[in-house]
């Protein structure tokens, strides 16, 4: 017999470890300096941990609170292997162990380029892009989702594995490149479910009485699938699934924003058990109320965001629909993934500052806490409510929280425009002199191992701060000398000095504070340690101004300023929750405008001010686009429009479906936007040509993503779709992204490959470039 839902859950845990063991471990792999049997250890060991740290916080071993989540390269490629949908240009390593499969699918080889990478749904985290076509094929491949259930009740507990939902899967999924027009995934949507039948009553048997499939796809409207289509395919998945004789209960959980009521009742008309909704970022459907012998899992803990939740404020909507007849459980908005292990690793933060937040552990308790008040009785948690309270009241009031002098400033009228584009591009020609196809990277060059030795002698005291500036321009000599070797044209400084592009801009502006342990996985062994926006936002000094001079006393060639954007700062920090963020992105905005200035009168002829979140933040609901894209716009041009005509400014984005935004992207007023369109092999570049795209555009020409290098002649391959569609006067060649994470010998060759497939576009270039 099925085990009730319980009172109180999360919907998911991070998977990295809580000292990143799952990154080490994987790279080690990766390296040849582990086996496949230390990797599988691991991920048990991160696995045991978190279920550990779920029961401590105050959830149950035995009742299906804790979620069985795997210590993950990514929940979506987990999926596809699970299911079986190899893209048949894999065919020849479908072999594969499920473990290797899952890495060639996600870093490529030097037989196959890999899965295209995008972000998921508002988030900075990025999924590999399942491939689906008419000719894929289904099948129940990969069993470790109950090997794991196995696992965790060897181990005395009920855990709940964790799959993302056959219409997820389909919605977030793009044809296969032989796809005949007209094809969608979605419309495989019978085949998968076959799988997916199969793999329930494996788990079943495992022993699992519940499992939590993700159906977030089911409260966004930007997928390119409109709600009707997605609600009858719900609809059918379901009833499809709900009448397998064999299967656990089943727990529908969606995020990201509120689930339309249309799809709230095809769930519960198809025989689902228990649906998950978030009520941090949306509210309760209208028909909640009409379906009784459905468990409501509310979502009333933010799991996006770090803030302490307001306990009395979530125990009231919790009450709100207990009253009304529902069958509540508490739960957090979204998985924790999004959030850092605990706050018990972070002993040098600010006490106050520490009584304002919630780590994944801290906000598991916040949970076990609401679910023994719906229980007991508000009495019976009454002391939590009362501390939760008193903390907000005491954030409001903190000094650093609302500084008039910033504010009085943001409320300012400030001109954003830089005059005509087309005067801005001969000002610049004339002043730069740069050849047709202008060559560059996008930033950063490999952080080695020796510049994070350094890094970390410098924090401990081990060498004075003459010692290290000293190592970094030396580090920033090699890599111009690098350049120049290369024949690049526009040239970097490579940012030795940086640790991150957001946090390092955190460390050296008011009203932020960073971590020493908070990190969250960005996308497979990647992760970021994201910086805590707090207070009120203002620059106390130049930040990049001495660096950037330095290099470009180094050569003749221009170098480029480096600047990470006002949205995509906010997008990759923890936000305060306290007032709109467009309000908070202004503060931002303007103190970069004062970089930007800086950076001009120091004779800076291009400066660059990345903004790779701006489609990331885009929120689900469509009414709600119109005053995203007014300030986040807006942010932009408050930071870059201090800069003269002559002054290039350029700006970068990265895996996002720019067709969407590409109204957007014109309305920054940037004179060069370089984008992601490797992997996707220059899509991209159809929409540009459609909008007439008249400003200078670098479509990348190089996944940095994967560790293979790009031959000279897929690089000219490349360059021949992006000229098919935009004028040589307007093109640029670049890389993705930054290089932070490449090494060295595959950074040189891949540039030389870039530079020399360049030389040899250049002269089948006859037409007028000018």
């Amino acid at each position: 017999m099925t085990i009730e839902f319980p009172a109180g859950t999360v919907l998911g845990y991070p998977r990295i470890g809580r000292n990143r063991e799952l990154k080490r471990a994987v790279e080690s792999y990766w390296r040849g300096a582990s086996d496949a049997a230390a990797l599988a250890a691991t991920r048990a060991e991160v696995r045991a941990a978190a279920r550990s740290a779920l029961e401590a916080a105050g959830l149950g071993r035995d009742d299906a609170s804790i979620p069985e989540a795997d210590a993950s390269y990514d929940h979506v490629l987990d999926t596809l292997v699970t299911v079986g949908a190899v893209p048949a240009r894999f065919a020849d390593v479908a072999d594969l162990a499920d473990q290797d499969l899952t890495f060639v699918l996600a870093r490529g080889d030097a037989e196959h380029p890999a899965l295209e990478m995008t972000k998921w749904f508002d988030t900075n985290y990025h999924y590999l892009v399942p491939e689906i076509g008419p000719e894929t094929t289904f099948s129940y491949r990969s069993h470790e989702r109950a090997e794991q259930v196995r696992e965790a009740v060897a181990a005395g507990y009920a855990t709940r594995p964790t799959l993302v939902g056959p219409v997820t899967f389909l919605a977030l999924a793009k044809p296969s490149d032989d796809a005949p027009a007209g094809f969608a995934p979605l419309d495989r949507l019978d085949d998968v479910l076959d799988a997916y039948v199969e793999v329930l009553a494996d788990l079943r048997a495992a022993g699992a009485q519940w499992v939590q499939l993700d159906e977030s796809a089911l409260v966004s409207e930007v997928l390119g699938v409109s709600q009707t289509e997605l609600v009858d395919a719900a609809a059918r998945a379901y009833e499809r699934l709900a009448q397998a004789e064999e299967r656990p209960a089943l727990f529908v959980q969606t995020s990201y924003a509120a689930l339309p009521a249309a799809a709230f009742g095809a769930l519960a008309k198809a025989g689902v058990e228990a649906i998950g909704i978030d009520l941090v970022r949306g509210v309760a459907p209208a028909n909640v109320t009409e379906f009784p012998g459905v468990r409501v899992v509310a979502g009333v803990i933010d799991g996006h965001n770090i803030w302490r939740g307001d306990l009395a404020a979530a125990f009231g909507k919790l009450s709100a629909l207990a009253e009304r007849g529902v069958l509540v459980s508490a739960s957090t908005s979204t998985s924790l993934i999004h959030v850092p292990h605990t706050l018990a690793d972070e002993t040098e933060l600010d006490a106050q500052l520490r009584n304002w937040l919630a780590f994944a552990d801290e906000k598991a308790q916040q949970i076990a806490t609401l679910a023994r008040g719906l229980a007991d009785g508000r009495e019976a948690i009454d002391a939590e409510l009362t501390a939760a309270t008193e903390a907000l009241a005491e954030r409001a009031q903190a000094a650093g929280v609302r500084i008039p002098e910033v504010r009085e400033r943001a409320a300012s009228d400030i001109e954003l425009s830089r005059g005509d584009a087309d005067a801005r591009a001969e000002a610049q020609q004339a002043a730069l002199g740069l050849p047709v196809l202008p060559t560059t990277t996008i930033g950063s060059f490999p952080q080695t191992g020796e510049i994070r030795r350094a890094r970390r002698a410098f924090g401990r005291g081990e060498i004075t701060e003459a010692q290290y500036d000293e190592f970094l321009r030396e580090e920033i000599r090699r890599v111009i000398e690098l350049q120049e070797e290369l024949g690049l044209d526009v040239l970097v400084h490579g940012e030795p000095e940086r640790n991150d592009m957001v946090q390092y801009f955190a460390e050296n502006l008011e009203g932020f504070v960073t971590t020493a342990n908070g990190w969250v996985q960005s996308y497979g062994s990647r992760c970021t340690r994201p910086s805590i926006l707090w207070g009120d936002v203002h620059r106390a000094a130049p930040i990049t101004v001495e660096w950037t001079r330095y290099a470009q006393s180094l050569t003749a060639k221009p170098v480029k300023g480096m600047l990470t954007g006002p949205v995509t700062i906010l997008a990759w920090s923890f936000v305060r929750d306290d007032q709109p963020l467009g309000d908070t992105a202004r503060q931002v905005a303007l103190a970069l405008r004062d970089e930007v200035a800086d950076l001009e009168a120091a004779g800076t002829g291009i400066i660059q001010v990345d903004e790779p979140a701006l489609r990331e933040l885009l929120p689900l609901r469509r009414a709600d686009h119109e005053d995203y894209l007014r300030w986040s716009v807006d942010a932009f041009r408050l930071s870059t429009s201090v800069a003269r005509p002559e002054t290039q400014v350029h700006t970068h984005l990265c895996y996002s479906e720019f067709g969407e935004i590409i109204e957007a992207i014109d309305g920054l007023d940037a004179d060069v936007t370089s984008i992601e369109a490797a992997r996707s092999r220059m899509e991209v570049v159809a929409d540009l040509h459609e909008h007439d795209y008249a400003r200078g555009i670098g479509p990348g020409v190089w996944d940095i993503h994967s560790p293979r290098v790009p031959s000279e002649q897929e690089i000219a391959v490349l360059l021949e779709l992006a000229l098919a569609g935009i004028p040589a006067n307007r093109l640029w060649v670049n890389p993705d992204c930054g290089l932070k994470t490449r090494g060295y010998d595959e950074t040189v060759a891949s540039l030389r490959n870039l530079v020399a497939a360049t030389e040899q576009a250049r002269e089948g270039i006859t037409a007028p470039v000018a």
